[in-house]
């Protein structure tokens, strides 16, 4: 069976695609490759990480100077920036996409474009599925600490989910928690649920990439 091909979007520092990276290499994640890295942030550090496989930079900004700066103007923006992102994508043939520390929300028509050729996508979110949903979306970390803080919650956690069109409401492949320590602050918390975003995030794609070769033997 030919290797497993993987696609990773990116943001940032890329510390969640080098705990992918080095699974792949050593075999956690088994014939699996990563075979393309595309970043929305040219100096995202990530792509230094990937330095040694194809990487690709998408920027919003120049589809945004395109468009008038009303409302409708972003949301034509949108459409366009991510119908091309799904075109670049698909281009490379990958069995599965993984959303490790990417920072923008997908559009729906990318998320049918993807799904018409089979092809899932997975994120990592610092926050629990279900009774937990308000902490969707950005600064998922900095507001459960604050309802910690105001007594409100007692643990936050993570969970690797299959990405749909309502934002961090896809099924959950895993989740982890993490219960508050009273007088930590927020960078110890961060701290903590990066080290559990390394593990899980490996553990969550070889978890999808299972699924999927599954479904095809069930096809």
């Amino acid at each position: 069976m030919p290797p497993s091909r993987i696609t990773v979007l990116i943001s940032g520092n890329g510390s969640n695609l080098q705990a992918i990276m080095d699974a792949c290499r050593s075999g956690i994640i088994p014939n699996a490759n990563i075979i393309r890295v595309i970043s929305n942030r040219e100096k995202a550090y990530g792509l230094e990480r990937a330095k040694n496989i194809p990487t690709g930079y998408h920027n919003l900004l120049k589809y945004k100077k395109q468009h008038p700066a009303t409302p409708e103007g972003v949301e034509a923006a949108r459409e366009t920036y991510f119908q091309d992102l799904a075109s670049i994508i698909l281009e490379d043939r990958p069995d599965i996409v993984v959303c490790a520390g990417w920072m923008l929300i997908v559009t729906s028509s990318f998320l049918d474009k993807l799904a018409a050729a089979k092809v899932p996508i997975i994120n990592l979110h610092p926050a629990l599925p279900g009774g937990r949903s308000e902490f969707n979306g950005i600064n998922a970390i900095e507001r459960a600490y604050e309802a910690f803080q105001q007594g409100k919650i007692k643990k936050t956690g993570i969970m690797i989910h299959y990405v749909i069109k309502e934002v961090d409401e896809g099924a959950p492949i895993i989740t982890r928690e993490l219960l508050f320590k009273e007088g930590e602050s927020l960078n110890e918390v961060e701290t903590r649920i990066h080290e559990l975003e390394w593990q899980a995030i490996v553990e969550g794609t070889k978890i999808a990439i299972n699924n999927l070769l599954q479904a095809r033997v069930e096809a």
